[in-house]
């Protein structure tokens, strides 16, 4: 896990990005409680408080859940809450800015073609 601090993006949110990765590739489960905010914190070498808003977000979302006096846990529903939240963000902003790069280009369909057998 890496923070990236010249990235114009909050270093809560990065941090929120890496565990809803995780989450997503199976590395934390349903079920799973994460690192404490005290744990992570020193993982990342960032203030404690700048962990409490990353999972104060997540929780807000629904990706996890606070469990009083135990510590956070992720959702069943958390694959699917981030993976609609990932497409979102994809069909608003990444797309665009990929059209928007291949008319530049001037990239042709055929070219993209290959692309698309890659994806599959």
């Amino acid at each position: 896990m890496s923070i990236d601090f010249k990235v114009q993006k909050g270093i809560f949110l990065q941090i929120a990005d890496n565990i809803c990765r995780e989450i997503v590739e199976g590395k934390l489960a349903a079920g799973e409680r994460i690192p404490s905010v005290r744990d992570l914190a020193g993982e990342y070498e960032v203030n404690r408080n700048t962990v409490l808003r990353t999972y104060q977000i997540l929780n807000d979302d629904g990706i996890i859940e606070n469990q009083r006096g135990i510590g956070f846990f992720v959702t069943e529903k958390a694959v699917e809450i981030i993976r609609n939240q990932q497409r979102t963000d994809f069909f608003s902003t990444d797309l665009p800015e990929f059209i928007e790069k291949v008319k530049l280009l001037n990239i042709k369909e055929k070219e993209l073609g290959g692309l698309m057998k890659v994806i599959k």
